[in-house]
C-alpha cells in the first residue's frame, strides 16, 4: 500500500484484508477497489470496473474504498472511522 501511495496508484483486490487495513488506519490514500463478485474471470472484472469507473473517479481521486459486489457498488471516504 505505501507504494501505490507514494506513485498515486489504485489498488485493485479481491482480498477483503485491504479493507479490513483501510478501517484500521488512519489514512487518505492509497484508494482500493474491492472486488466481490461470483464471477472472478479477469474479463469479466475489468468489464465491470470500467463500466462502473466514471461513477467512482471523485471517491478515487478523493481517497475511497470502493466495494464492487455482483448487486451494488459502495463507496466509502478515507479515513474510514471504526462505524463505516
Amino acid at each position: 500500500m505505501v507504494t501505490a501511495d507514494r506513485e498515486n496508484r489504485i489498488l485493485v483486490s479481491a482480498d477483503t484484508d485491504f479493507g479490513e487495513l483501510l478501517a484500521n488506519a488512519p489514512v487518505l490514500a492509497p484508494s482500493v477497489i474491492l472486488l466481490r463478485r461470483t464471477d472472478k474471470q479477469a474479463r469479466s472484472l475489468a468489464a465491470v470496473i470500467l463500466a462502473n469507473l466514471e461513477q467512482v473517479t471523485d471517491d478515487l481521486a478523493a481517497g475511497a474504498l470502493i466495494v464492487i459486489s455482483d448487486t451494488r457498488i459502495r463507496a466509502r471516504r478515507l479515513p474510514m472511522k471504526p462505524s463505516d
